[in-house]
């Protein structure tokens, strides 16, 4: 059962929603209380909207992204993606004001998933998750914007900002890790390095712009890889794998003042005080690119629509009873970016 949206809320028919490990930790690393209804790339068409409402309103075509409360000094800022209380909207379970809107058919209240849960027919969601979109582009390729590609590109476009001929190394042939690709190249900078373990994952890499991939299946060191392209070491590397002895051979292939960016879920790190301050490298975490959802997502879709961040190339879609195939090639590697159409 699903409850009627409240003042501040918007009610959505879901066309479509993308397929991301963090759905995939949500299932299994129990990030929400169970029971939880997942999906967090959602696009859909909007049926019904809150007394407060006043950015989208019925028949507007929305993607659904993370939650944040709009009142802390982060949101204030210009900085919704660090919100305070961005833990709680995402992972809490619960929509904004602490209560639910998805229920079993006795009554048993389910977990909402980054205050949307797309894997199902509709979602209510709080108006600050929801972006309204050019309608003239089709909703299938437009959920992922709303998390997995925001990710990427925005943690390029909105803070590494690499200078013309740097270097940088991105990790991860994914969803994420691609659509960095597709950012930095907008930069032109000399090396464009990749690092996955599966050879036609880096094959697309280069055709989005990759000047250099590595194969970590075939290669036992990966600090001596990176150095044999940039001997001098790199000035950015964005990991959005989160495995721990790569990031720390990440940061050892940094030049003096180079900045590590984690965007991934990371495990456990093995560094030292002198790893960092002995070249004065900085490591960053960022969430969703430091994004604002309303501002940047239709800049994403504009350059998606002239060709300029071809998210479509990443894509295979699946109908809603394929589910499961959809997340057993995802994990399995199959497919970098499952996307449910309903």
């Amino acid at each position: 059962m699903l409850d009627d949206p409240k003042p501040n809320e918007v009610l959505i028919r879901t066309v479509a929603t993308g397929i991301c490990h963090t759905d995939v930790a949500g299932r299994d690393m129990g990030m929400t209380p169970y029971p939880v209804a997942l999906g967090h790339e959602g696009a859909g068409i909007v049926e019904k909207v809150g007394s407060t409402v006043q950015s989208v309103k019925p028949g507007d075509h929305v993607v659904v992204s993370f939650g944040y409360c709009g009142h802390c000094k982060n949101c204030l800022s210009g900085h919704p993606a660090k919100c305070v209380h961005l833990n709680e909207l995402c992972f809490g379970g619960t929509n904004y004001d602490g209560t639910h809107r998805i229920h079993t058919l006795d009554g048993q209240d389910i977990s909402t998933f980054f205050g949307q849960s797309s894997l199902a027919t509709h979602i209510v969601a709080d108006e600050h998750n929801v972006i309204k979109v050019d309608p003239e582009v089709d909703l299938k390729y437009l959920g992922s914007m709303g998390c997995g590609f925001q990710t990427g590109a925005g943690t390029i476009l909105n803070d590494v900002k690499p200078e013309f001929a740097s270097s940088i190394v991105i990790t991860g042939a994914g969803g994420v890790g691609l659509a960095a690709v597709m950012a930095a190249n907008l930069y032109n900078p000399e090396h464009l390095i990749v690092i996955d373990r599966h050879d036609d994952k880096l094959a697309i890499a280069k055709e989005l712009g990759a000047t250099d991939v590595i194969n970590t299946a075939k290669v036992t060191d990966v600090e001596k890889a990176i150095r044999e392209i940039v001997p001098e070491g790199l000035n950015y590397a964005v990991d959005s794998i989160g495995y721990g002895p790569l990031i720390t051979e990440l940061l050892h292939s940094l030049g003096t003042d180079g900045k590590l960016y984690l965007i991934g879920i990371a495990g456990k790190l093995d560094l030292t005080g002198m790893d960092i301050m002995g070249e004065s490298k900085q490591i960053i975490g960022l969430i969703e690119g430091d994004a604002i959802p309303q501002l940047f997502i239709p800049k994403l879709i504009q350059y998606f629509k002239t060709g300029k961040f071809p998210v479509d190339k990443l894509m295979k879609f699946y109908s809603f009873n394929e589910i499961n195939q959809a997340f057993d090639d995802f994990t399995g590697g199959k497919v970098i970016k499952p996307v449910i159409v309903f």
